[in-house]
């Protein structure tokens, strides 16, 4: 490893085991985070140069040296390994390589508390981005199927058991609607954090007239994180809002999957889950397993746990403590898993083949027993009248046509009028 940038005569006896230990996987995480870091790094170092901490060609140059290095990184030609202890000691390392003692002062009025902590918010800005796009494509692919398949009887159902005439149309819209929803709290989370934390050092602030507001905006962020204090105790809690944005997507994924895993079987045999998200059985030749639906169901756990692991870490005191280093684990774990299976959703919906046919059979007769009795309200009976003369009535209901049904039902949002102009019109506003 190269040498520590805190070495000095005091720290001079480093047991290369502790530090091991105390780096743990933050060099290979730092991977994730360095473009951010660099990013950050160049806007710090114009920052220093408006106070004239650095004059105006120093500033330059190291802004141009951090441009090689996220070009040699994007490469592959610069590797973040187990040479540097993390990602900010890999930055200053390559500034002073290139720039000499120029480049050692780059960390003048930061702390890596506060690099690694604009570095995150970046990051987590990012992703939060991309997971409203991945929601707005979830939702736009249930709204078209939605419109095209809308008049489709389908059973509904409740405890798992069939209870009234539904339609593949209110199906979809319902999950449109969810991933609206998703979509709008990502970029309400995204907004939440949009503050920079850069500059407030290691939580006290420093003795430098920092041009905080000019360097935030450079980095585009409306706002400033204040209090440097407020600055550290942050760490974890902004993690977990993140976390919660892509909690939201995966757990309403995992209550698609449950559906189609359903649907494909045998028993209800409603959908043909397309052939790309299918494995076959190592022993049993007839086998067409949707082993990408199930995995897409599972994906919920994941960040469940991620979000567990950090809620333990952050029980601290005020101030930073080495153990927020391990809120980056489960926070990138979580988003990499997550995206990543967020992002085969669209296909996976665009490719499902409806059996309309057996869909349709599915519909017994007694799932119209909740028409009759709403058609008795309207001849004048109280409902719970109603309800029983229905339920009386049971054998009755073979010749009742679903479509029918399906007609009838105009409450704003059912089978009838499943309002999709207003979800659309919600989705673009959020887009």
């Amino acid at each position: 490893m190269s040498d520590y940038i805190w070495k000095k005569d005091s720290t001079a006896e480093v047991d290369e085991r502790v530090m091991r230990f105390l780096a743990g996987q933050d060099v290979v995480l730092d991977r994730e985070l360095l473009t951010f870091d660099i990013r950050a790094s160049q806007a710090h170092a114009r920052g220093l140069a408006r106070i004239d901490v650095l004059t105006p060609d120093q500033a330059d140059a190291m802004v141009k040296s951090l441009d090689r290095l996220q070009e040699a990184f994007a490469s592959g030609r610069f590797v973040l390994d187990e040479r540097f202890e993390d990602g900010h000691s890999a930055i200053e390392s390559w500034l002073i390589e290139e720039l000499g003692e120029i480049g050692g002062r780059i960390h003048a009025g930061r702390s890596r508390n506060d690099q690694v902590a604009v570095a995150l918010r970046l990051y987590m800005k990012d992703r939060l981005d991309h997971l409203a796009g991945l929601c707005a494509l979830v939702a736009g692919t249930c709204l078209a199927r939605a419109e095209a398949e809308a008049g489709l009887p389908l059973p509904g159902h409740t405890h798992l058991q069939q209870a009234m005439p539904s339609s593949l149309g209110l199906w979809w819209a319902g999950h449109a609607e969810a991933f609206i929803d998703n979509l709008a709290l990502a970029r309400e989370i995204g907004q939440w954090l949009d503050a920079s934390p850069l500059g407030t050092a290691s939580g006290f602030g420093v003795n430098l007239p920092l041009d905080r507001d000019g360097v935030a905006e450079e980095l585009g962020f409306p706002r400033l994180v204040i209090n440097p204090q407020y600055a550290q105790n942050a760490r974890g809690k902004i993690e977990l809002r993140a976390l919660d944005a892509l909690s939201a997507a995966t757990a309403d994924v995992r209550r698609i999957c449950w559906d189609l895993s359903l649907f494909a079987s045998q028993e209800f045999g409603f959908v043909k889950v397309p052939a790309a998200y299918c494995t076959g059985s190592s022993i049993m030749p007839n086998k067409h397993n949707p082993d990408a639906v199930e995995l897409l169901r599972a994906l919920h756990a994941t960040i469940v746990g991620a979000r567990a692991e950090l809620e333990t870490v952050l029980s601290l005191p005020s101030g930073y403590h080495r153990d927020l280093q391990d809120t980056k684990p489960p926070l990138l774990r979580a988003f990499g898993r997550g995206l990543a299976g967020l992002s085969l959703v669209p296909g996976l919906l665009e490719g499902l083949e409806w059996d309309n046919q057996r869909m349709r059979a599915a519909v017994a007769p007694e799932l119209h027993a909740t028409d009759r009795a709403n058609e008795l309200v309207g001849q004048g009976h109280p409902f719970r009248t109603a309800y029983r003369m229905a339920a009386a009535e049971l054998d009755e209901f073979a010749g009742r046509d679903p479509e029918a049904s399906l007609a009838a039902r105009v409450s704003p949002g059912a089978c009838a009028s499943l309002q999709l102009d207003r979800l659309q019109r919600r989705l673009e506003a959020l887009r």
